[in-house]
């Protein structure tokens, strides 16, 4: 058997630094044979300045939206975002199937392995079918008005099954809290059972506003999309309290944005979630401050000890799909944030949200989890100039 064998300055396993007299050894293919002391490693070690790690998960991403890179402008608020994304979204298929392939050589290029995907159609099937990366398809749901459930859910099942059929792994999940009726969750909910599970959560105040009282710009959301609304009595509780429980048959569930998450939130969740349930929460940085210029209050899932894990949303909200870009921004607005901790968002812990965690997230034997290459470092320290490349 060949064996390829690896140095750098830094050895990053997915759980922690090791010292750099450490060689990470593979086979060809890139399986972990194992990690030694140089001493032991013998002759044709590939030496690297920076940092090797395990392969990116992108825990997050709207990879069909990928077509729409530059087309909406910034800062608009999530109102105004999801309106231009509904409107503006509908493109040639060969133009969108043609943006979904550049932006996955992108991710590729950018040391990620593993997608969490939001899917609201088949158009990126034909490329997961090339098994570049390892895919987990979360094939979303959405319909506020009661009277489209059946219809909306059919639809949607139409796809899913259609992801299942080509060996994909999928979920059925809920777009949004404000965008799933009660009876359209109650269509989805038994196929939360040993699933991943994700949903948009608490992406805008306004989100909390409108189930708590029943105002805030989501009433005026509806009414220009033209959506009838009449039906809805504000609940008197805080976005997350009305739909979580909804979760209770799912293995894993991963909470997306969080922006405006306060500690009655974690609390909630804490007191709600089955024992065995992994929780985590998925920070998109680039795309808040692209959408509402606000950042996740990222110091308060740390000191709760939260499975935080690192997405990047869309094309239509970022401006590339690097998680290594996501991790620069939370450690220029968090700079005490340590790098070990950053690179475990950006690897184990995204491979443990998707069930990945078996062969990907970390160097251990027999997982086959891609290397990185972080350059332009500064004693472990992430810089403007840092970037990321794969090397295998």
């Amino acid at each position: 058997m060949a064996y390829r064998k690896f140095k750098a300055d830094h050895l990053f396993t997915g759980k922690n630094f090791l010292t750099n007299n450490h060689v990470l050894i593979t086979d060809n293919r890139g399986k972990i044979i194992n990690i030694v002391d140089e001493s032991e490693a013998g002759s044709d070690i590939e030496s690297f300045k920076g940092i090797l790690s395990p392969g990116f998960i992108n825990a997050h991403c709207h990879l069909e939206l990928s077509h729409l890179k530059n087309k909406i402008p910034e800062k608009t608020g999530l109102i105004g975002f999801v309106y231009k994304v509904v409107t503006e979204r509908h493109f040639d298929d060969e133009e969108v199937m043609n943006a979904i392939e550049t932006a996955e050589d992108e991710m590729l290029q950018c040391g990620v392995v593993a997608v969490g995907d939001i899917c609201n159609n088949t158009l990126s099937l034909l490329q997961k079918e090339k098994n570049n990366l390892q895919y987990y398809n979360f094939i979303e749901v959405s319909g506020w008005n009661p009277d489209v459930a059946l219809m909306r859910f059919e639809k949607s099942k139409f796809y899913y099954e259609a992801f299942i059929e080509k060996k994909q792994q999928a979920s059925l999940v809920p777009h949004a809290p404000y965008s799933v009726s009660k009876n359209l969750w109650g269509k989805i909910t038994p196929f939360f059972a040993g699933k991943v599970i994700s949903i948009h959560n608490q992406e805008t105040k306004d989100e909390d506003d409108f189930f708590l009282k029943g105002e805030g710009s989501l009433t005026e959301m509806y009414k220009i999309m033209r959506i009838d609304n009449s039906f809805y009595k504000a609940q008197n509780l805080r976005s997350l309290e009305t739909y979580f429980k909804n979760f209770s048959a799912a293995a894993s569930v991963i909470l997306v944005h969080n922006t405006f998450m306060q500690q009655q939130d974690l609390d909630f969740i804490q007191k709600n979630k089955p024992q065995n349930q992994f929780i985590s929460f998925c920070l998109c940085a680039n795309a808040n401050l692209f959408i509402e210029n606000t950042l996740p209050p990222v110091e308060m899932f740390l000191k709760n000890n939260c499975n935080v894990i690192i997405g990047t949303d869309s094309l239509a909200s970022n401006h590339q799909l690097n998680i290594l870009e996501e991790l620069k921004t939370i450690s220029k607005n968090f700079p005490d944030i340590p790098i070990e901790t950053l690179l475990q968002w950006a690897t184990i812990n995204g491979a443990k949200a998707l069930q990945m965690d078996n062969e990907l997230g970390s160097f251990e034997k027999e997982k086959q989890s891609g290397i990185v290459l972080i350059e332009n470092v500064d004693a472990k320290k992430l810089t403007e100039h840092s970037i990321a490349k794969r090397i295998l």
